[in-house]
């Protein structure tokens, strides 16, 4: 199975990525960790995407295509993957749709999991950190036992400032923005399948594996 999985910020991307690849047995290939393998491997494009990032800008999408194609071309690909978090442009899916092609491949499913902006918000703006050994709470799903104070050293808990409602619902703009064009895509080429990420985290994976199992049939 070659899989595209996408989301928005805090839709549980990881959670069910995990669950995935442990399903299906293929790898899980995330945009951060390709770039820091071609790093650490000094590989050309590695080396090239290391100057943009030093730079602190945008690794172009002709060195970000490359590095897609070395990874996707390695032996623990050869039965299926999950990439998460590339493609993020209309011009990287036509990319990598151009590429699987050249490589005999294609993407059988693109499971986008929606869920509800307030849901969204609600979940980014409740991570709470100790100011003094950065143990990471939330004030949902793993609240300290005494509001604002750390349960390990006592110390005062702390938001960090791109947690805070505004930012985050500008991430959240900017997302959606970003994703409309993709989900267009996918919709057409009609892999695409949507799953509510609002219900229990449990439901979300049965969803999903459904979803991935009748693309098999």
């Amino acid at each position: 199975m070659n899989l595209v999985l996408m989301g928005p910020p805090g839709a549980g991307k990881g959670t069910q990525a995990e669950r995935i690849v442990e399903e299906h047995q293929i790898p899980h290939i995330s945009t951060g960790d390709m770039f820091r393998q071609a790093v650490e491997d000094g590989t050309p494009l590695g080396l090239e995407a290391k100057s943009f990032m030093n730079q602190g800008k945008l690794v172009p999408d002709r060195v970000t295509i490359g590095i897609v194609r070395d990874r996707l071309g390695k032996d623990d690909c050869a039965s299926g993957f999950l990439l998460d978090g590339f493609p993020r442009t209309l011009p990287q899916a036509e990319a990598l749709d151009t590429l699987l092609s050249e490589m005999g491949k294609k993407i059988d499913r693109v499971v986008y999991i929606d869920v509800d902006e307030e849901t969204l918000i609600s979940r980014l703006t409740g991570r709470r950190i100790c100011s003094q050994c950065g143990t990471t709470y939330h004030l949902i799903f793993n609240p300290p036992k005494q509001e604002g104070t750390c349960d390990r050293c006592g110390a005062h808990l702390y938001q960090r400032d791109d947690d805070t409602e505004e930012t985050v619902a500008n991430r959240l703009k900017v997302n959606a923005e970003q994703t409309r064009h993709l989900l267009d895509y996918y919709g057409n080429v009609g892999n695409l399948v949507q799953v509510d990420g609002d219900q229990p985290i449990e439901q979300v994976t049965t969803a999903i594996l459904q979803e991935i199992r009748g693309s098999a049939e």
